[in-house]
Protein backbone atom coordinates (compact mmCIF):
# COMPACT_ATOMS: atom_id res chain seq x y z
CA UNK A 1 0.00 0.00 0.00
CA UNK A 2 1.56 3.52 -0.83
CA UNK A 3 2.12 6.02 1.69
CA UNK A 4 3.15 9.84 0.17
CA UNK A 5 2.91 7.60 -3.28
CA UNK A 6 5.47 5.16 -2.72
CA UNK A 7 4.76 1.72 -1.18
CA UNK A 8 6.15 0.78 1.78
CA UNK A 9 9.49 -2.17 2.67
CA UNK A 10 11.32 -3.19 5.41
CA UNK A 11 15.16 -3.08 5.04
CA UNK A 12 16.30 -5.30 8.62
CA UNK A 13 19.46 -6.36 9.46
CA UNK A 14 19.32 -7.38 13.14
CA UNK A 15 22.06 -6.52 15.61
CA UNK A 16 24.79 -8.47 17.03
CA UNK A 17 24.71 -11.53 14.46
CA UNK A 18 28.02 -11.14 12.15
CA UNK A 19 25.96 -10.40 9.20
CA UNK A 20 28.45 -9.91 5.96
CA UNK A 21 26.17 -6.67 4.89
CA UNK A 22 25.20 -4.73 8.07
CA UNK A 23 27.44 -6.46 10.69
CA UNK A 24 30.24 -3.31 10.82
CA UNK A 25 29.57 0.49 10.65
CA UNK A 26 26.49 1.11 8.47
CA UNK A 27 27.86 -1.08 5.64
CA UNK A 28 24.36 -2.02 4.67
CA UNK A 29 23.93 1.50 4.29
CA UNK A 30 23.81 2.05 0.39
CA UNK A 31 21.99 -1.18 -0.16
CA UNK A 32 19.40 0.32 1.76
CA UNK A 33 19.58 3.51 -0.36
CA UNK A 34 19.06 2.04 -3.23
CA UNK A 35 15.70 1.12 -1.88
CA UNK A 36 14.56 4.41 -0.61
CA UNK A 37 15.32 5.69 -3.81
CA UNK A 38 12.31 3.61 -4.83
CA UNK A 39 10.42 3.06 -1.79
CA UNK A 40 9.26 4.35 1.83
CA UNK A 41 11.48 2.20 3.74
CA UNK A 42 11.48 0.80 7.64
CA UNK A 43 15.19 0.22 9.11
CA UNK A 44 16.24 -0.53 12.24
CA UNK A 45 19.58 1.55 12.99
CA UNK A 46 21.89 -0.93 12.95
CA UNK A 47 21.00 -0.65 8.93
CA UNK A 48 22.08 2.95 8.90
CA UNK A 49 24.40 4.02 11.61
CA UNK A 50 27.80 4.73 11.26
CA UNK A 51 29.40 6.64 13.86
CA UNK A 52 29.48 10.10 12.71
CA UNK A 53 28.03 8.90 9.90
CA UNK A 54 24.87 7.86 8.48
CA UNK A 55 23.05 6.55 5.47
CA UNK A 56 19.56 7.62 6.90
CA UNK A 57 17.41 9.78 3.93
CA UNK A 58 14.25 11.01 4.14
CA UNK A 59 12.25 8.31 2.95
CA UNK A 60 13.29 5.97 5.77
CA UNK A 61 11.74 5.16 8.69
CA UNK A 62 14.64 5.13 11.84
CA UNK A 63 12.96 2.12 14.14
CA UNK A 64 14.43 0.26 17.04
CA UNK A 65 14.52 -3.29 17.42
CA UNK A 66 11.35 -3.90 20.28
CA UNK A 67 9.62 -1.08 17.98
CA UNK A 68 9.78 -3.26 14.59
CA UNK A 69 8.69 -6.46 16.44
CA UNK A 70 5.66 -4.69 17.90
CA UNK A 71 4.91 -3.07 14.59
CA UNK A 72 5.18 -6.31 13.19
CA UNK A 73 2.54 -7.97 15.22
CA UNK A 74 0.60 -4.94 14.81
CA UNK A 75 0.53 -4.07 18.21
CA UNK A 76 1.00 -0.05 16.76
CA UNK A 77 1.67 2.32 13.95
CA UNK A 78 4.31 3.87 13.08
CA UNK A 79 3.71 7.94 12.33
CA UNK A 80 5.77 9.56 10.24
CA UNK A 81 7.63 12.69 11.92
CA UNK A 82 10.15 15.01 11.52
CA UNK A 83 12.42 17.21 14.14
CA UNK A 84 11.75 15.28 16.89
CA UNK A 85 12.66 16.96 20.28
CA UNK A 86 15.34 14.60 21.47
CA UNK A 87 16.17 14.45 24.96
CA UNK A 88 20.11 12.44 25.59
CA UNK A 89 21.05 10.78 28.49
CA UNK A 90 24.90 10.32 29.54
CA UNK A 91 25.79 7.71 31.86
CA UNK A 92 27.41 9.04 35.26
CA UNK A 93 30.44 7.05 34.79
CA UNK A 94 31.44 8.68 31.89
CA UNK A 95 34.77 10.60 32.81
CA UNK A 96 34.98 14.33 32.32
CA UNK A 97 37.00 14.77 29.20
CA UNK A 98 34.96 12.11 27.43
CA UNK A 99 31.40 13.93 28.31
CA UNK A 100 32.95 17.16 27.24
CA UNK A 101 34.09 15.78 23.58
CA UNK A 102 30.31 14.07 23.05
CA UNK A 103 28.44 17.58 24.10
CA UNK A 104 30.79 19.58 22.11
CA UNK A 105 29.64 16.20 19.75
CA UNK A 106 26.18 16.90 19.97
CA UNK A 107 26.22 20.80 19.98
CA UNK A 108 27.85 20.27 16.63
CA UNK A 109 25.21 18.35 15.04
CA UNK A 110 22.58 20.82 16.39
CA UNK A 111 24.44 23.58 15.22
CA UNK A 112 25.16 21.89 11.73
CA UNK A 113 21.87 20.27 11.23
CA UNK A 114 19.37 22.35 13.19
CA UNK A 115 17.89 19.23 14.87
CA UNK A 116 16.33 19.65 18.26
CA UNK A 117 18.27 18.33 20.90
CA UNK A 118 16.54 19.54 23.43
CA UNK A 119 18.39 19.04 27.01
CA UNK A 120 20.61 16.33 28.11
CA UNK A 121 20.88 14.55 31.73
CA UNK A 122 23.33 12.90 33.30
CA UNK A 123 22.15 9.59 35.31
CA UNK A 124 22.07 9.44 39.05
CA UNK A 125 24.03 6.17 39.21
CA UNK A 126 26.10 4.24 36.94
CA UNK A 127 24.37 2.57 34.42
CA UNK A 128 27.62 -0.65 34.47
CA UNK A 129 27.04 -1.96 30.96
CA UNK A 130 29.15 -5.26 30.11
CA UNK A 131 29.20 -6.56 26.83
CA UNK A 132 30.76 -9.73 24.90
CA UNK A 133 30.49 -12.30 22.13
CA UNK A 134 29.18 -15.52 23.24
CA UNK A 135 30.21 -19.03 22.18
CA UNK A 136 27.87 -19.29 19.37
CA UNK A 137 29.91 -15.82 18.11
CA UNK A 138 26.94 -13.51 18.59
CA UNK A 139 27.05 -10.26 20.64
CA UNK A 140 25.71 -9.81 23.93
CA UNK A 141 25.93 -8.11 27.27
CA UNK A 142 23.97 -6.90 30.47
CA UNK A 143 23.21 -3.70 32.39
CA UNK A 144 23.79 -3.22 36.04
CA UNK A 145 22.05 -0.61 36.88
CA UNK A 146 18.74 -0.24 33.90
CA UNK A 147 16.58 1.73 36.19
CA UNK A 148 18.83 4.46 36.27
CA UNK A 149 18.11 4.87 32.43
CA UNK A 150 14.51 4.73 33.42
CA UNK A 151 14.10 7.88 35.94
CA UNK A 152 16.42 9.74 33.63
CA UNK A 153 14.62 8.85 30.44
CA UNK A 154 11.25 9.54 32.33
CA UNK A 155 12.55 13.11 33.47
CA UNK A 156 13.64 14.05 29.35
CA UNK A 157 9.51 12.64 28.68
CA UNK A 158 8.41 15.09 31.15
CA UNK A 159 10.24 18.22 29.96
CA UNK A 160 8.66 17.34 26.35
CA UNK A 161 11.17 15.44 24.81
CA UNK A 162 9.76 13.41 22.20
CA UNK A 163 13.12 10.31 21.29
CA UNK A 164 15.60 9.28 23.51
CA UNK A 165 19.29 9.38 22.89
CA UNK A 166 21.61 7.32 25.39
CA UNK A 167 25.46 7.35 25.87
CA UNK A 168 26.68 4.69 28.36
CA UNK A 169 30.25 3.99 28.62
CA UNK A 170 32.02 1.01 27.78
CA UNK A 171 34.94 -0.41 28.14
CA UNK A 172 37.99 -0.25 25.14
CA UNK A 173 38.13 -3.68 25.05
CA UNK A 174 36.69 -3.76 21.82
CA UNK A 175 38.83 -0.55 19.78
CA UNK A 176 42.08 -3.48 18.93
CA UNK A 177 39.53 -6.16 17.81
CA UNK A 178 41.33 -7.42 14.91
CA UNK A 179 38.20 -9.65 13.52
CA UNK A 180 36.02 -6.78 13.42
CA UNK A 181 38.47 -4.13 12.22
CA UNK A 182 39.51 -6.94 9.62
CA UNK A 183 35.97 -7.10 8.49
CA UNK A 184 34.94 -10.58 9.88
CA UNK A 185 33.55 -11.38 12.97
CA UNK A 186 30.71 -9.69 15.30
CA UNK A 187 30.47 -6.02 16.41
CA UNK A 188 31.05 -6.54 20.16
CA UNK A 189 28.81 -4.05 21.31
CA UNK A 190 25.72 -4.00 19.34
CA UNK A 191 24.01 -7.10 21.44
CA UNK A 192 23.78 -5.16 24.65
CA UNK A 193 23.21 -1.34 22.74
CA UNK A 194 19.91 -3.40 21.54
CA UNK A 195 19.10 -4.11 25.21
CA UNK A 196 19.14 -0.67 26.05
CA UNK A 197 17.27 0.80 22.91
CA UNK A 198 14.45 -1.61 23.71
CA UNK A 199 14.21 -1.18 27.45
CA UNK A 200 13.04 2.67 27.14
CA UNK A 201 10.90 2.43 23.75
CA UNK A 202 9.51 -0.70 25.58
CA UNK A 203 8.77 1.55 28.43
CA UNK A 204 7.76 4.79 27.18
CA UNK A 205 6.35 3.90 23.33
CA UNK A 206 9.11 6.30 22.06
CA UNK A 207 12.01 6.23 19.60
CA UNK A 208 15.06 5.37 21.44
CA UNK A 209 18.64 4.87 20.48
CA UNK A 210 21.65 3.78 21.97
CA UNK A 211 25.55 5.24 21.10
CA UNK A 212 28.79 3.78 22.96
CA UNK A 213 31.25 6.43 24.51
CA UNK A 214 34.82 4.88 25.26
CA UNK A 215 37.36 6.59 27.40
CA UNK A 216 39.72 6.23 24.51
CA UNK A 217 38.48 9.19 21.59
CA UNK A 218 41.71 9.20 19.71
CA UNK A 219 41.43 8.69 15.92
CA UNK A 220 42.48 4.90 15.30
CA UNK A 221 45.86 5.50 13.25
CA UNK A 222 45.90 2.21 11.26
CA UNK A 223 43.86 1.11 7.81
CA UNK A 224 40.54 -0.50 8.63
CA UNK A 225 38.37 -3.10 6.84
CA UNK A 226 36.37 -0.33 5.24
CA UNK A 227 32.89 -1.82 6.38
CA UNK A 228 34.00 -0.97 9.92
CA UNK A 229 36.45 2.59 8.81
CA UNK A 230 33.80 4.67 9.97
CA UNK A 231 33.80 3.39 13.87
CA UNK A 232 37.85 4.61 13.56
CA UNK A 233 38.18 7.36 12.76
CA UNK A 234 35.54 9.52 15.04
CA UNK A 235 35.72 10.12 18.83
CA UNK A 236 32.50 9.27 18.93
CA UNK A 237 29.73 7.50 17.66
CA UNK A 238 26.78 10.18 18.31
CA UNK A 239 25.97 12.04 15.29
CA UNK A 240 24.30 9.06 13.64
CA UNK A 241 21.78 8.40 16.18
CA UNK A 242 20.93 12.06 16.59
CA UNK A 243 19.90 12.20 12.96
CA UNK A 244 18.29 8.58 12.57
CA UNK A 245 16.21 10.37 15.89
CA UNK A 246 15.25 13.22 14.56
CA UNK A 247 13.14 12.55 11.73
CA UNK A 248 12.30 8.67 13.55
CA UNK A 249 8.68 7.82 13.49
CA UNK A 250 6.25 8.28 16.40
CA UNK A 251 4.52 5.06 17.54
CA UNK A 252 1.18 5.09 18.80
CA UNK A 253 -1.40 1.90 19.52
CA UNK A 254 -4.13 3.74 17.78
CA UNK A 255 -4.57 1.80 15.04
CA UNK A 256 -6.00 3.64 12.78
CA UNK A 257 -3.30 6.70 12.37
CA UNK A 258 -0.56 6.01 10.84
CA UNK A 259 1.66 3.14 9.10
CA UNK A 260 0.25 -0.38 9.84
CA UNK A 261 1.75 -3.43 9.46
CA UNK A 262 -1.02 -4.30 6.70
CA UNK A 263 0.38 -1.68 4.87
CA UNK A 264 3.78 -3.04 4.70
CA UNK A 265 4.51 -4.56 0.78
CA UNK A 266 8.06 -6.47 1.32
CA UNK A 267 10.41 -7.32 4.14
CA UNK A 268 14.22 -8.11 3.06
CA UNK A 269 16.14 -10.09 5.65
CA UNK A 270 20.26 -11.43 5.39
CA UNK A 271 19.79 -14.93 4.34
CA UNK A 272 19.99 -17.05 7.42
CA UNK A 273 18.56 -15.08 10.20
CA UNK A 274 15.21 -16.10 9.67
CA UNK A 275 14.22 -16.69 13.14
CA UNK A 276 12.78 -13.13 14.16
CA UNK A 277 9.29 -11.76 14.77
CA UNK A 278 9.41 -9.70 11.12
CA UNK A 279 9.53 -13.10 9.27
CA UNK A 280 7.27 -14.90 11.22
CA UNK A 281 4.56 -12.21 11.05
CA UNK A 282 5.06 -11.38 7.55
CA UNK A 283 5.17 -15.46 6.64
CA UNK A 284 1.61 -15.25 8.43
CA UNK A 285 0.35 -12.08 6.65
CA UNK A 286 1.02 -13.48 3.31
CA UNK A 287 3.85 -10.07 3.28
CA UNK A 288 6.60 -10.94 -0.17
CA UNK A 289 9.83 -11.60 2.62
CA UNK A 290 13.34 -11.56 0.85
CA UNK A 291 16.24 -14.03 1.80
CA UNK A 292 19.07 -12.19 0.46
CA UNK A 293 21.96 -14.96 -0.23
CA UNK A 294 24.90 -12.39 -0.34
CA UNK A 295 24.20 -11.63 3.40
CA UNK A 296 24.92 -14.57 5.60
CA UNK A 297 25.56 -13.98 9.45
CA UNK A 298 26.61 -15.87 12.21
CA UNK A 299 23.26 -17.54 12.52
CA UNK A 300 21.89 -20.35 10.61
CA UNK A 301 18.31 -19.93 10.37
CA UNK A 302 17.32 -20.36 7.37
CA UNK A 303 13.98 -21.03 5.26
CA UNK A 304 14.72 -24.60 5.25
CA UNK A 305 14.68 -25.18 8.70
CA UNK A 306 12.12 -22.88 10.08
CA UNK A 307 9.33 -22.05 6.83
CA UNK A 308 10.05 -24.93 4.34
CA UNK A 309 6.88 -24.31 2.64
CA UNK A 310 6.71 -20.89 2.74
CA UNK A 311 7.16 -18.14 -0.05
CA UNK A 312 10.28 -16.94 1.22
CA UNK A 313 12.40 -15.81 -2.19
CA UNK A 314 15.87 -16.93 -1.51
CA UNK A 315 17.80 -14.10 -3.86
CA UNK A 316 20.93 -14.07 -4.43
CA UNK A 317 21.52 -10.46 -3.87
CA UNK A 318 19.89 -6.93 -2.42
CA UNK A 319 20.34 -5.45 -6.18
CA UNK A 320 18.19 -8.45 -7.64
CA UNK A 321 15.53 -8.13 -5.18
CA UNK A 322 15.58 -4.74 -5.70
CA UNK A 323 14.81 -5.61 -9.50
CA UNK A 324 12.67 -8.03 -9.14
CA UNK A 325 9.96 -5.53 -6.48
CA UNK A 326 10.10 -2.92 -9.06
CA UNK A 327 9.05 -5.48 -11.63
CA UNK A 328 6.13 -6.39 -9.56
CA UNK A 329 5.02 -2.72 -9.20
Amino acid sequence: MAYNGKKIGAFVVPTGIGAAIGGYAGDAGAYARKFAKHFNLIVNPNVVNAASYSAITSDMLYTEGYTLDSFFKGEINLIPSTDNKIGIIYDKAIPQDVLNVHINTHNAVKTVYGIDIAEYVITDDEVGVEFFVSQEGLSSGNVKNIETLFNSAQKLINSGCSAIAVVCLFDDSDIDNPDYSSGVGVDPVGGVEAVISHYISKHFKIPCAHSPAFCDYKIYPDIVNPKSAAEYVTPTFLPCILLGLSDAPQITDNLSKGINISNLDFLLMPFNSLGSVPVFESVKRNIKTYAILENKSELNITKDILFPKSDIIEITTYEDALNDILKSN
